[in-house]
């Protein structure tokens, strides 16, 4: 029995280290280890993959979020508004403006931010200013952009996307990351763009808030030693500025072979009594994770830990059931359909490395524990 890991970052490596290992060569050669040429250049490479005029490389998805948020002038008093289904990060950057996070309910196939909540919760604010939006495209399926856009210019606000899960997807031929004013990626080596450690970054094609972004990463200098506007440390490293160019001309690639899987897990377990993972007509899912659904969901992650294949839960427990966050944080309604995800929620071996025959056995074992279980 060969093991199944849920993800395999080291898989990854190993796909491209020839060209890996000669990029962190390149930057042990240069004598240049913070900033610098290597972190320009990824830069600009990946603001041309977004579709934006800007990319700022920081240390990681965490830090962008925040940093996008404070450019946008984010702070104290005001009203950021959310989704409970998320990783704790995401609610964690807010916090970290002085910000108050409102979280709002997700729709049960997506996954994703539901616009109607978010609109019953902007016509009923709890106490504080609107501030910004902070729509998380979750496990590679975007969020309702349009619809959100929309009620960011009607009511006012800001829009910060959360993309860390999402490098590549699209809705209506418009990537991610391209649709807010800003939006935060994160580069946690099991991302689809993964690096060797941390490391983040901002886009945007306003001009001066990618400005602002630039001076907040580093002391909020634009005169080395001088400093305009309080800042901290958070910059990208260039040695993962370096794997991160050697690997995004492979990303298109590497989402490809992520929606080949997701078809063949759909295929395979079309009959077996399984929530699958649903993608609208207008979007391109880069299927970051492949989210199933059941109400026996550890009894079945029990029977494939038997056969030596790995799930996880993202997430097990929403943001507003946490003990950090729990009757502090406050919330637009009940979030039913946060709750019943976390409940339910199963992630299948999903990374570009999986081989077919590693998805048909997943699929396999699904399949024989729902016809035992039925």
């Amino acid at each position: 029995m060969v093991p199944i890991p849920q993800t395999d970052p080291h898989a990854n490596y190993r796909a491209h280290r020839v060209e890996i290992d000669a990029a962190m060569q390149r930057v042990l050669d240069s004598g240049r280890y913070i900033l610098g040429e290597e972190v320009v250049a990824f830069e600009r490479e990946f603001a041309d993959f977004v579709g934006a005029a800007h990319a700022v490389g920081v240390a990681s998805g965490t830090d962008a979020l925040e940093l996008a948020l404070r450019a946008c002038g984010v702070g104290a008093g005001d009203l950021v508004f959310t989704v409970a289904h998320t990783a704790v990060a995401t609610v964690a950057a807010i916090e970290h403006t002085g910000a108050t996070p409102v979280l709002v309910d997700i729709y049960p196939h997506s996954y994703t931010m539901d616009a109607d909540c978010l609109q019953a919760a902007l016509r009923d604010p709890p106490l504080g200013r609107p501030r910004a939006l902070v729509p998380v495209h979750l496990y590679g399926h975007p969020a309702d952009m349009p619809s959100i856009c929309r009620l960011a210019k009607e009511y006012g606000l800001y829009v910060v996307e959360d993309c860390a899960q999402a490098h590549g997807a699209v809705i209506d031929g418009r990537s991610v990351g391209a649709w807010g004013q800003m939006a935060a990626f994160s580069f946690y080596p099991t991302k689809n763009l993964g690096a060797l450690g941390d490391g983040g970054a901002v886009v945007s094609s306003d001009a001066a808030l990618a400005e602002k972004v630039r001076a907040l990463r580093q002391y909020g200098w634009h005169e080395r030693y001088v400093s305009d506007s309080p800042g901290g440390n958070s910059r990208l490293d260039p040695l993962q500025a370096a794997i991160l160019r050697a690997k995004l001309p492979h990303l298109h690639f590497e989402n490809g072979r992520r929606r080949s899987h997701a078809r063949r897990y759909r295929e395979l377990l079309a009959g077996a009594e399984i929530g699958l993972p649903a993608a609208r007509s207008d979007v391109r899912h880069v299927y970051h994770q492949f989210v199933i659904r059941t109400k026996q969901r550890d009894l079945l992650r029990e029977h494939l830990r038997d056969f030596g294949v790995s799930s996880a839960i993202h997430y097990p427990v929403p943001v507003h059931r946490q003990p950090a966050y729990a009757g502090r944080v406050p919330t637009a309604g009940e979030l039913a359909h946060s709750d019943a995800a976390a409940d339910e929620i199963l992630s299948l071996p999903m990374y570009p490395e999986l081989t077919p025959a590693a998805v048909d056995t997943v699929a396999q074992r699904i399949a024989e524990w729902t016809r035992l279980n039925q």
